[in-house]
């Protein structure tokens, strides 16, 4: 029995969501942004251009992307909801340039349903909950 492997060769280029925090140095202005199944990290430069600093694929298709910052903290972290039905907390290695896997946690099941609330993610701006 043949197996199939499905592989995109060109990859999205439509931003489906971008936040805006300091992911990898206290004051440093970086942007991240959301293409489907892939988070960029994109941070300005000093001409005003932006570059790409990190462009990683995820494991399934991003529902939300949410900046976190914990309580006393001076850097952010990536909340993500995916349809997996997990909500992944990431944060940016700046000496391995990947992100890494803070802490999962599942809420629903797979698959972008009605019924499993992936979409809707919210950040207290006190680092207190999400």
């Amino acid at each position: 029995m043949p197996k199939l492997y499905q592989l995109t060769l060109q990859r999205a280029s439509a931003i489906t969501h971008a936040v805006y925090g300091n992911f990898s140095a206290p004051k440093a202005q970086e942007i991240i942004v959301s293409r489907y199944k892939t988070l960029e990290l994109l941070r300005p430069d000093d001409s005003g251009k932006v570059q790409s600093i990190l462009s990683q694929e995820i494991f399934g298709v991003i529902r939300a992307v949410q900046p976190f910052r914990l309580t006393g903290a001076s850097r952010d972290y990536i909340v993500v909801a995916s349809d997996s039905g997990r909500i992944v907390i990431l944060e940016y290695d700046g000496q391995k340039n990947i992100f890494e896997k803070v802490h999962q946690e599942t809420y629903g099941k797979t698959g972008c349903r009605r019924i499993v609330p992936g979409q809707y993610l919210a950040v207290d701006p006190k680092g207190r909950s999400v």
